[in-house]
């Protein structure tokens, strides 16, 4: 009786921890359809004005918006090099090396992160960044941010030199999907006032070096000028 008491205990664990990490038949392919960007697409808040797609990426601190892109659903595809010769602290005075997605960005200060990082070990990150009011970095600083619990995820590759990755991520509803090189890497729910945000997809780095090969995004339907295209994108 005794054995078979342990033998149920452990059939019972290893239902539940089945039940923990086992997937609920939703696809895990992506969805949204994305549309090649050109240099002329994206607009630079932060960073060299000629680093952008197909160029190489040197800047300690780099950001970029593609303002006619609905922010839900992007990919970014790099050839990693190293890091920067000089490093840049971030608001929080925190150095990382680190480079991703960005999504619903409504403004520096409202925005949807999701962050390849290399310190200190690889890992992808989830977070939210909510200061309703707040437009830019002098507003908010590194306040609001709210780091989201994956509901699944898997060990994040090890970036080596000269080697090409692609990270795509899209939203649907509450819930947040992400990629590396075409394998599902992170998938969880994000905070209800997540729903409030309303942005364009950018591209975010910090002290790193890498060819930005190819920038994918939703397009909206809503036609951009030129001459209105970057008009109000902040450093975010």
């Amino acid at each position: 009786m005794r054995v078979l008491l342990l033998l149920a205990l452990a059939a019972c664990g290893s239902r539940s921890e089945a039940a923990a990490t086992k997937d609920d038949g939703k696809p895990r392919t992506p969805e949204a359809t994305l549309g090649t960007l050109a240099a002329a697409d994206v607009c630079i808040t932060k960073g060299s004005p000629d680093a952008t797609i197909g160029s190489v990426i040197g800047d300690p601190s780099f950001r970029a918006v593609a303002p006619h892109t609905t922010g839900e659903a992007a990919s970014l595809t790099f050839t990693y090099s190293g890091a920067t010769d000089e490093a840049s602290a971030l608001a929080s005075g925190k150095v990382r090396r680190q480079l991703g997605l960005k999504l619903r960005a409504e403004n520096g200060c409202n925005l949807v992160y999701v962050m390849w990082r290399l310190d200190p070990k690889p890992k992808l990150e989830v977070s939210v960044k909510l200061n309703p009011g707040a437009k830019d970095h002098g507003d908010c600083g590194a306040d609001g941010y709210t780091k989201v619990k994956p509901t699944r995820s898997t060990t994040v590759p090890h970036l080596s030199p000269r080697t090409q990755h692609t990270l795509q991520a899209e939203l649907r509803g509450s819930e947040l999907i992400a990629w590396i090189d075409g394998k599902l890497a992170w998938r969880g729910v994000l905070p209800a006032k997540a729903a409030q945000l309303r942005g364009p997809a950018g591209v975010r780095s910090d002290n790193l070096v890498y060819s930005l090969d190819a920038f994918e995004a939703q397009a909206t339907t809503a036609p951009v000028t030129a001459e209105a295209k970057c008009v109000g994108a902040t450093d975010s």
